[in-house]
């Protein structure tokens, strides 16, 4: 397994955060919740990207940064309805997931 690091989100509802981040072209891999009732903890995916979304209490802080490089910046920005902004390093789009975790995108080729 190669090293690589997995930010965890906290959301109140995984399903409606997975089903966000599919938006995005995120696909849900696996989840696990200890029994019926209990909060969902999953792992959503785009190729080698992951994310952790759970619903457990002190597993992340809400409001957290995720900052991004994807292949297709102007694609994810016409599907959110958002402008794409130039930067000094690049362009870059912001959005906020249903929980507030704020995500800041910017394009490989930049």
């Amino acid at each position: 397994m190669a090293e690589s690091i997995i930010p965890i989100l906290h959301t109140t509802d995984a399903e409606a955060a997975a089903a966000w981040y599919a938006r995005l072209h995120f696909v849900k891999q696996w989840e696990h919740r200890f029994e019926p009732g209990f909060p969902l903890f999953l792992c959503i995916a785009r190729g080698d990207l992951q994310i952790f979304l759970s619903e457990h209490q002190g597993d992340a802080r809400p409001d957290t940064l995720v900052y991004l490089r994807v292949d297709n910046l102007d694609a994810v920005a016409a599907e959110f309805g958002v402008v794409v902004e130039q930067q000094p390093w690049g362009p870059e789009i912001q959005l906020t997931d249903p929980a507030g975790n704020r995500l800041r995108l910017s394009s490989t080729s930049a």
